[in-house]
């Protein structure tokens, strides 16, 4: 087995802020996951941390474009360099994000080294786009829409490089049965989505081993895995951004990672968007820990 080298992201440079004033707690994902021993749990090697330039959304008016773009550009040229030295040595880099804007990070890495696909475990597909709507500024919620080549050259067209993913190389899982106006262009671009609703119907195992096949073709050198904490159901997990109910359950989501992570072409994985500001007690960061963990602890 590859070891898994464990690499803080602490970025929350693609979030709006919660409330005026103040910057999403997105950025304290990886020391509360450290705390409920993630690297200990895991033997994880230490890939240290990866530190973000400040949040400061300075005199960014709706319209702008992507608010703190510079920065997010700055920091996804500095992830990747991080990320790539441990594909390149044969690692497996487990990101600790982190808002989901750090993909674009691993998305860079991986397409410096060749050409990779990606998997979506997210409530959202994060597919908003300047086509697609006026209210672009968040790359939190735009990330898949920018690594696959849409929005703004500086951060779609680093390094001359764009798109770092390609669509027909995305599937997505755990999308929210409302997101059907998402759902559309995504399907017209041929890009293979299920929704939560579609996963209990069919079952998660075929579901996932499934598309776990289409990323073991040569064409491909390998994916990586894109976990965003929202795809939880509230019930369990309300430390996030946007709490849309009728998520998975922790068993649900470990039934769909585990045969992604145990796929010899799995190339790494990132963690995204649980936010310890709300979680006071840490029961839902706990969750997320176990969750992680036994995901890699393969049957």
């Amino acid at each position: 087995m590859r070891n898994i080298v464990a690499i803080d992201a602490p970025s929350n440079l693609g979030l709006r802020p919660p409330a005026p004033g103040t910057v999403p707690g997105v950025y304290k994902l990886a020391g509360a996951l450290r705390e409920h021993g993630i690297v200990r749990r895991l033997g994880a090697f230490e890939g240290g941390v990866v530190v973000p330039p400040r949040y400061d959304r300075g005199d960014w008016r709706e319209g702008d474009g992507v608010f703190n773009a510079a920065a997010i550009a700055a920091y996804t040229v500095k992830l990747a360099d991080r990320i790539e030295r441990h594909i390149r040595a044969g690692e497996f880099p487990l990101v600790l994000g982190g808002d989901c804007s750090i993909q674009l990070g691993a998305a860079l890495a991986l397409r410096r080294v060749g050409r990779y696909g990606l998997a979506v475990v997210d409530a959202s597909a994060d597919f908003r786009h300047p086509g697609n709507s006026e209210r672009v500024g968040a790359a939190g919620g735009e990330e898949l829409a920018l690594a696959t080549g849409r929005g703004q050259d500086d951060l779609t067209d680093l390094e001359g490089l764009r798109p770092y993913l390609r669509d027909e190389d995305v599937r997505l899982f755990g999308g929210r049965d409302a997101f059907e106006d998402e759902r559309a262009e995504l399907t017209a671009l041929k890009i293979p989505n299920v929704t939560v609703g579609e996963l209990h119907e069919w079952g998660v195992d075929d579901v996932v081993r499934g598309f776990v096949r289409s990323f073991e073709v040569p064409v491909l050198d390998g994916f990586w895995v894109h976990l965003d904490a929202d795809v939880l159901d509230p019930s369990v997990m309300p430390a996030v951004d946007s709490p849309d109910p009728d998520g998975l359950l922790p068993d649900e989501l470990l039934a769909l990672l585990r045969p992604l992570l145990a796929s010899p072409r799995c190339a790494g994985m990132n963690v995204t968007i649980y936010d310890p500001d709300l979680d006071p007690d840490g029961t839902a960061g706990a969750l997320l820990t176990d969750v992680v963990v036994d995901a890699f602890a393969q049957s």
